[in-house]
């Protein structure tokens, strides 16, 4: 996309949808948003620039501060789109007291997206083009996720979202890939093929994490996309378990009943009340509890979910003892609804005394 288009499809998801040639600005009675069309800004500027009439975004260019765009009344709009252009060196007046950069507004924290940094207004030229790229890409994830998904996943996926982002291939398809190789890893690991199992889980998860950096990019998301993706997301992860639990039974590594048994209900139920303690903190307590201190959201990295249990998993296929991975799942899980626990309690006394809950990442950028 060109940065104007991709302004268009922002702005148009936060209800202004009606673009306004710079001729004709002199004729335009009600007020406006100028902006300029190579300029490349962060989702969350884009309600403050809605809402807030007289704002004039300060972005970067190469280093140097440059006007990037303004909400202005329909008198200033002429003016206001001269300062904005190349020419304009000089402030008028009638901007100057709301004159802002990111990081003096009160944006850096993107609850939808469960992170808190200081939001992007950038002008892209062929120079910087390929760090706008990445600046952009990075900045559709998540602030409390897992240790792989943060750390191993992002370059891989920005070269391969990078490659399709131009194409017709939607992240529906690629959602639609990735359940396919959740299939594909379960009967592999029904089969006791450890390996290749692990080769398909993992490259399923490497999908889960394109299929929503796509639809950010590119501004595609959908309700329906979104439900698809966190319903695959949500439900595979038990059937993983249980038919590695499975194909254990046909080797000589098999546990014996008692063993399995503890170990198959101790990983799925523990995965099942663990999601259900992180709706009960929403619901209840009104926050996600993994972004509720700064050791919530570092616990997340590690805490037993699909990605940190892949880990256990394949260590233990590697080193050919797949038996004791499933253990080791089985008593991470434990420990794990155990801390989610205190955790949850923690969380509800300190309501209760100290009133509604805040998150870590609501602080100001500089609280750290």
């Amino acid at each position: 996309m060109s940065p104007a288009e991709r302004l268009m499809r922002i702005f148009t998801k936060h209800g202004v949808s009606e673009i306004i040639d710079e001729a004709d600005l002199k004729s335009i009675n009600r007020p406006v948003i100028v902006i300029r069309a190579d300029a490349v800004i962060d989702v969350p500027l884009v309600p403050m620039l809605v809402n807030e009439p007289g704002l004039l975004l300060i972005g970067d260019e190469l280093g140097h501060e440059k006007p990037i765009a303004a909400h202005v009344a329909a008198e200033h709009a002429a003016d206001a789109a001269k300062t904005l252009s190349a020419d304009g060196d000089r402030i008028p007046v009638f901007l100057r007291h709301k004159a802002r950069r990111p990081d003096q507004l009160e944006a850096s924290y993107w609850k939808g997206l469960r992170k808190r940094e200081i939001p992007y207004a950038l002008i892209v030229s062929d120079i910087n083009k390929r760090d706008v790229e990445w600046r952009t890409f990075m900045g559709t994830y998540k602030g409390a996720t897992d240790l792989v998904t943060k750390h191993v996943w992002p370059l891989p996926a920005f070269i391969v979202t990078r490659l399709l982002a131009p194409t017709s291939i939607t992240p529906n398809i690629i959602t639609a890939i990735s359940a396919v190789f959740v299939i594909v890893a379960l009967m592999l690991f029904l089969d006791g093929q450890w390996m290749a199992g692990i080769a398909a889980a993992w490259f399923m998860t490497f999908l889960d994490t394109v299929d929503g950096k796509l639809a950010r990019v590119t501004r595609t998301s959908s309700f329906w996309g979104n439900i698809f993706d966190h319903g695959i997301d949500l439900i595979h992860p038990p059937f993983w378990y249980a038919a590695w639990a499975l194909g254990l039974a046909a080797t000589p590594l098999a546990l014996d009943q008692n063993t399995l048994t503890w170990a198959l209900t101790a990983i799925i139920a523990g995965y099942v009340v663990q999601r259900l303690m992180e709706g009960i903190a929403i619901k209840f307590l009104g926050l996600e509890i993994h972004i509720w201190r700064r050791v919530d959201t570092l616990f997340r990295q590690i805490t037993a979910r699909r990605n940190p249990n892949l880990l256990i998993l394949t260590a233990s296929a590697i080193v050919g003892r797949p038996d004791l991975g499933l253990l080791a799942v089985a008593w991470w899980t434990i420990i794990c609804l155990v801390l989610h626990g205190v955790q949850l309690a923690h969380a509800a006394i300190s309501k209760q005394l100290n009133g509604p809950l805040e998150s870590w990442l609501s602080e100001p950028i500089g609280n750290r």
